[in-house]
């Protein structure tokens, strides 16, 4: 996991890039069409990512109000 995290984290972007370019050759004006749906589905996972890390933020500080000292 420690190099399959790096990789992905670079080729991800780099590989979406790449395919919009080629969209751009093959269909033209779609390509607003396909990266308007990427601009969606991320903007989306970033909203499942925060209300997580806020739903947890907000156990961990409620289970050390409840801890005795």
């Amino acid at each position: 996991m420690k190099i399959a995290k790096p990789l992905l984290l670079v080729t991800t972007p780099i590989g979406l890039v790449l395919g919009l370019y080629e969209g751009w050759r093959l269909a033209g004006g779609l390509v607003f069409l396909m990266a308007a749906l990427i601009g969606v589905f991320g903007v989306a996972m970033a909203s499942v990512v925060l209300t997580i890390r806020k739903e947890r933020a907000a156990e961990q500080h409620k289970r050390r109000e409840e801890a005795p000292p």
